[in-house]
């Protein structure tokens, strides 16, 4: 049960929050800007952005390593509590992309990455997210469990959506 204490609470941060607003990196709090650049130093930032998820004010600063972004969200103190690495649709375990390929054939990947929940020092890898075109060109935000058993979640988006 205490495994999935953390998974849960990521699913429900992420089912909770409300439209992200972008700022300007430098009315970013500094607190947030240092952690992030602390844990990742090679990162060039991108972009800020903050958003309330379950009524809290949260930070997503979004950065560039090697041709990839890394978003980590973050509390208005700089506690890092979540980051989101794009990978490749190669990179996924064999299970998630047959699941994948079963639920949403000839589907269309867009966006991939794995989300890992981080409490302190500990980061837990949580699942995999993945934007998708299905075969009916609908846009799909599909939240996969690590090991590929089942969809956790599934969120039709509409195209230009920001919070993509």
């Amino acid at each position: 049960m205490r495994r999935c204490m953390p998974k849960l609470a990521v699913a429900l941060l992420v089912a909770t929050s409300v439209r992200a607003q972008s700022i300007a990196i430098k009315d970013a709090p500094t607190a947030v800007i240092q952690t992030v650049s602390m844990r990742f130093p090679d990162a060039k930032i991108a972009g800020v952005s903050t958003e309330t998820e379950e009524g809290k004010q949260v930070y997503e600063v979004t950065l560039r390593q090697n041709g990839r972004n890394i978003d980590a969200t973050t509390t208005p103190a700089g506690q890092l509590i979540l980051i989101e690495r794009e990978i490749t649709a190669r990179d996924l375990p064999v299970s998630v992309t047959k699941l994948v390929r079963t639920k949403y054939p000839r589907a269309t990947y867009k966006i991939v990455e794995e989300v890992t929940t981080v409490s302190g020092a500990s980061e837990t890898p949580s699942f995999y997210e993945l934007l998708l075109v299905d075969a009916k060109k609908q846009r799909l935000e599909v939240q996969v469990a690590l090991d590929g058993s089942r969809i956790l979640k599934e969120e039709k988006k509409k195209a230009g959506d920001p919070n993509e």
